[in-house]
C-alpha cells in the first residue's frame, strides 16, 4: 500500500542523501511532484534533532524566495507525525552533473560554458536575494536533453536576512568546500563561487582539482596546495575560459571573483570566441568537400571561399525529399557527399552521386521544379541562391556561370542521347 503524507503520495525513490530521500509524489489533484521526506529525529540526540530541523526550516523558508528560471521551485512544506517534507517540481527527464565528471563522460566544452554560464546568473540572483547555497557541486546541478540547467538542494543555505536558517558548524560536501568553509569562518557568497569553479574544473577535465585518499589530507589540499591549471589536464580548453575557473578557486578572497555576474560577464566573452571557432572549423569542413568536386575544379580558392559563404548548407537523412515536383525554387544543388534519386512521380529516373549538380533550370528562371529528388543515403547539400550569387566578386560570378552553363549543357546532352536511345 501506498504511504500518504498530506495531500501526497508517495511512489517511487528518486534519490537519497544523508538527511532525506526524494520520493516521485502524486498530490490529491494528480499532479506529479518531488517530495523530499526528512529522517524523524525520534530516538536522535539533542544536538542531531536540531540540526535535522534546521535542515528543514532552512529549505521550507526558501518557498517563495528564490523564484528563478535555473532554480528547482519549492512549491510546498510541512509537517505530520514527527515527519518534515518539502514539495518540489518533478524534474523529469534530467539528470545530475555527476554523470559528467569522468574522462569518458565529459561534454564539450561549449556545453559546459553553458551550464558555467547559467548557474553564474542563478547564484547571483540567489545572493542578490540574500541566500548563499553551501553546497554547489555536480550532483546538485541538474541539465535535461536540451541543456536547460537547474540547481537544486537549497538545505543547507544560509540566508543572510534570516537567523533561523543559519546552522552551525562545517556544512556542505568536503571535496567542494571553500578554504573558510573548511575553517569554519564566515561564509558568503564567495564561497558559492569556489564550490561552482571546483565543479565546472570537474566538468571540464574529469579531474577533482583536489584529490585525497583521506578527509585531513582532502582539507589539507583545500587549504594549502593550487590545483593544475585546467588546460594542462585538457589542451584544447580555451585560455580565456582557465583563467575564469582558477580564478574562482582561488584561496584568498582579493583574488577570487567577487560576485558571479562578474563571472558571467566574462563568459560571454569565452562563449562568443568559441562561437567563431565553431563557425570558423565548420567553413573549413564545407571548403574541404567541395573543394575536390569537379564542378569547382577550375576555380581559385577565394572564389570557392566566396560561393561558399553565398551559399547555405543543408543535410538530410536517407529517405528525406530534397526538392519537391511542381515546387518553385531558385536554388542550384551541388551534392558535396552522398547519393539521391531523381523521381517523376513513380518514376525513378536517375541517380545524382557526390559531386553531381542539380536545379539549373529553377536558378536559371524560378520555374517550377519538373522532378523530385530524394536522398538514398544521409546528403550533404550545398545550395547556392541566385540572388545571393549577385553579392559574389564579378570574377567569381563569371567563372561560376562558366561552370554553371558547361554543367547545364552536358546535362542537356545525356538528355538528349537518353531520348534518342529510346527512340523518342
Amino acid at each position: 500500500m501506498s504511504m500518504k503524507i498530506g495531500k501526497y503520495t508517495l511512489g517511487r525513490e528518486l534519490g537519497r542523501g544523508a538527511s532525506s530521500i526524494v520520493y516521485l509524489a502524486e498530490n490529491d489533484a494528480g499532479r506529479q511532484v518531488a517530495l523530499k521526506l526528512y529522517a524523524s529525529d525520534k530516538g536522535m540526540s539533542e544536538k542531531s534533532a536540531k540540526l535535522y530541523r534546521k535542515l528543514f526550516f532552512t529549505e521550507a523558508r526558501m518557498a517563495g524566495r528564490l523564484l528563478h528560471p535555473n532554480i528547482l521551485p519549492i512549491l510546498d512544506a510541512g509537517e505530520e507525525n514527527d515527519l518534515r517534507f518539502v514539495v518540489m517540481t518533478y524534474l523529469e527527464n534530467y539528470h545530475a552533473m555527476t554523470r559528467h565528471t569522468k574522462p569518458d563522460t565529459l561534454l564539450p566544452i561549449k556545453t559546459v560554458v553553458k551550464v558555467f554560464f547559467a548557474m553564474s546568473k542563478a547564484l547571483d540572483y540567489a545572493h542578490r536575494n540574500g541566500v548563499i547555497h553551501r553546497d554547489i557541486k555536480p550532483a546538485n546541478v541538474m541539465m535535461n536533453d536540451a541543456g536547460h540547467v537547474m540547481i537544486v538542494d537549497f538545505g543547507v543555505a544560509k540566508s543572510a536576512f534570516d537567523e533561523t536558517t543559519h546552522i552551525g558548524g562545517i556544512v556542505g560536501t568536503p571535496r567542494y568546500m571553500a578554504p573558510e568553509q573548511i575553517n569554519d569562518q564566515e561564509i558568503t557568497n564567495q564561497s558559492d563561487i569556489f564550490s561552482m569553479g571546483v565543479t565546472i574544473y570537474e566538468l571540464l577535465t574529469g579531474i577533482p582539482p583536489f584529490i585525497s585518499d583521506t578527509l585531513p589530507g582532502l582539507t589539507n589540499q583545500i587549504l594549502n596546495h593550487d590545483p593544475k591549471p585546467v588546460t594542462t589536464l585538457r589542451t584544447d580548453i580555451p585560455e580565456p575560459l582557465n583563467r575564469i575557473v582558477m580564478r574562482c578557486v582561488k584561496k584568498p578572497l582579493k583574488t577570487r571573483y567577487k560576485t558571479c555576474m562578474d563571472i558571467a560577464g566574462d563568459l560571454i566573452n569565452v562563449s562568443d570566441d568559441l562561437d567563431t571557432k565553431s563557425a570558423e572549423v565548420t567553413e573549413q569542413e564545407h571548403y574541404n568537400m567541395v573543394s575536390n568536386l569537379s564542378f569547382f575544379r577550375d576555380f581559385t580558392q577565394p572564389e570557392i571561399w566566396e560561393i561558399i559563404r553565398a551559399g547555405a548548407w543543408k543535410r538530410f537523412r536517407k529517405g528525406d525529399t530534397m526538392i519537391t515536383e511542381g515546387e518553385l525554387d531558385e536554388n542550384f544543388f551541388v551534392i558535396a557527399s552522398g547519393e539521391a534519386s531523381v523521381h517523376k512521380g513513380k518514376t525513378v529516373l536517375g541517380t545524382l552521386t557526390t559531386g553531381d549538380c542539380f536545379g539549373e533550370m529553377g536558378y536559371l528562371s524560378r520555374t517550377k521544379r519538373s522532378a523530385s529528388v530524394r536522398a538514398n543515403s544521409e546528403v550533404a547539400l550545398l545550395c547556392v541562391n541566385a540572388t545571393l550569387m549577385e553579392r559574389a566578386s564579378r570574377d567569381c560570378q563569371l567563372r561560376f556561370y562558366k561552370v554553371f552553363a558547361h554543367t547545364l549543357i552536358e546535362r542537356l546532352s545525356r538528355t538528349n542521347e537518353r531520348l534518342l536511345a529510346a527512340g523518342v
